[in-house]
């Protein structure tokens, strides 16, 4: 490493601590602490935090919460920044490509800046989306160092043993989500996919791109003269039905997770406008896909919560997710189904469905199922659109339209040939099973006479509590030995053991230190609690 780069990231690597101390970090990480540490740490974190506001699975739900707070413009960099960018990457003069090219950035992110300006060869207006300079480099090295601020506070004695978080994942998953956000080419695919699948919808579009121009720190396409969703003001003067537009929005949104299994991740007010009378979407950066296996579980389960079916919604949840631990399946169930009851005087018109989604999200966090990162994305999709479908047209319901979607694609792909004939093969399974049904029975019972008979016992939640145990056990042989060397060396002290120190045996001294030191660390295990489990 040059002397410059490693004096750079010593620099920065004692800011990132400066900044964590007098956070408090060393007393643990509150939801407000993260928030406040990632503004401080300036534009690159504010982004990451952003990027994690919608990872339910990684960070508890109040962290995710208090992420949403944080600020979505930050300050720009000078046009002349941007312009070296641009020739960097086009290897000519913004002259040379734009006829005009407006100084003053429409907006400005933690990754990029969004400027208008007009093709010289075609006079068409466009938006063009340049890349921060050096942001890839700066946010690789506050990664790595992050990660070893991570390290250090931990042998400090951080919040590792309290904290509901494992750093180090956070930090990995932040850094490759946002690699993927600094790939203009890739987000530039997602537009022309998602133009694709809508192709058919007259009500859907999104900004056209061009991909002549666009390249990997560059994203150029159409400018969209639209109003924001939300604005129901300037909407409803214009004579739009606001109804009518979330009704079109909620379907389209079904569609595109139900039919298309590829989905926008962040339908905000402000990457949803209508123009021309079409719903358009912005910013691609972010998007989810499912596969059909995903698709079919997703149905199933909405179905599940439509039916008041617990078993059906819990088993589900373990095939989409991977347990951590031994799961209580007793105590699952009575969670899942209490969830379902807090709902169950609800009609699903009334249903408040991201809602729902994200405390089951929580309630599998809680058994230490993980979920993959594109059912929580789309967790924190649908969460966004209900708020949007609630600020905008609170008649509109989304699950209703949902249910709608499904019972419409039900009868579209009903085909009554192919459902008598896998119904068919199942009863013929039946059949051959219930034959040998007898065969079966009398070997179990020839087992049992002959008492051959084994019964495999399995205390359900005897984990923890023999945990607990196994703890206080170690806690006491720890008391157990202190105690034995305590009396062990005052019984040495009472002679005159060579050699001596301080008129006291060194055997005899050495054991009071080993004592005094087991009990120090016996009693700050006991005044520090962890954080149990659920």
């Amino acid at each position: 490493m040059k002397d410059s780069d490693f004096g750079s990231s010593s620099a920065r690597l004692r800011e990132l601590l400066s900044v964590l101390r007098c956070r408090g970090i060393l007393h643990g990480l509150t939801p407000q602490s993260l928030r406040q540490i990632l503004e401080d740490l300036g534009p690159t974190y504010v982004k990451l935090g952003q990027v994690m506001s919608m990872r339910s699975d990684i960070l508890p739900q109040e962290y995710c919460t208090e992420l949403e707070k944080l600020r979505a413009t930050v300050q720009p960099v000078p046009f002349s920044e941007a312009e070296k960018v641009i020739r960097q990457e086009y290897g000519c003069s913004i002259q040379q490509v734009f006829s005009e090219f407006n100084e003053t950035p429409l907006g400005s992110a933690s990754i990029a800046q969004v400027y208008q300006a007009v093709l010289k060869d075609t006079g068409q207006k466009v938006v063009v989306k340049v890349q921060r300079p050096g942001i890839r480099e700066t946010m690789q090295q506050d990664v790595r160092l992050m990660h070893r601020a991570v390290r250090l506070l931990s042998h400090m004695g951080g919040p590792a043993h309290n904290s509901p978080l494992n750093f180090d994942a956070v930090i990995d998953e932040m850094w490759t989500v946002a690699q993927q956000e600094m790939n203009f080419l890739q987000e530039a695919e997602h537009m022309q996919e998602f133009a694709k699948l809508n192709q058919d919808i007259a009500y859907v579009s999104c900004p056209q791109v061009n991909r002549h121009l666009t390249t990997e720190r560059i994203l150029v396409m159409e400018y969209i003269d639209g109003i924001p969703v939300d604005n129901t003001e300037k909407l409803t003067a214009l004579g739009y039905d606001m109804n009518e537009i979330g009704t079109k929005l909620v379907e389209n949104y079904s569609k595109q997770v139900l039919d298309d299994a590829f989905f926008h991740a962040d339908p905000h007010p402000g990457n949803v406008w209508i123009s021309g009378g079409k719903i358009v979407f912005l910013d691609f950066g972010m998007v989810g896909r499912l596969t059909r296996h995903d698709q079919q579980l997703f149905r199933s389960m909405f179905e599940a919560v439509a039916e008041h079916d617990v078993h059906r919604l819990k088993e589900g949840l373990l095939t989409i997710g991977t347990a951590h631990r031994h799961i209580d399946h007793a105590r699952l169930y009575d969670a899942i189904d209490e969830l379902l009851r807090k709902y169950g005087d609800t009609s699903l018109s009334e249903l408040d469905l991201g809602k729902m989604m994200q405390e089951l999200l929580q309630l599998s966090t809680s058994f230490d199922i993980s979920l993959p990162s594109n059912v929580t994305m789309l967790a924190r999709g649908v969460l966004t659109l209900e708020g949007v479908i609630a600020k905008c047209c609170p008649e509109v319901s989304l699950a209703d339209i949902v249910k709608t979607h499904l019972a419409g694609e039900f009868t579209e792909q009903f085909d009554f040939k192919k459902e008598v004939l896998h119904n068919g093969k199942a009863l013929y399974s039946s059949f051959r099973s219930g034959i040998r049904l007898p065969a079966y029975l009398s070997s179990a019972l020839k087992t049992y006479t002959k008492g051959h008979t084994k019964l495999n016992l399995e205390i359900v939640g005897s984990e923890e509590p023999l945990d607990k145990i196994d703890v206080m056990v170690n806690k006491l042989v720890v008391c157990i030995i202190a105690a034995s060397l305590f009396l062990g060396s005052s019984i040495i002290c009472s002679t005159q053991m060579k050699p001596l120190i301080l008129g006291l045996p060194a055997l005899g001294l050495l054991g009071y230190l080993t004592a005094i030191v087991l009990c120090i660390i016996l009693v700050i295990h006991i005044l520090r609690k962890p954080k149990e489990k659920p």
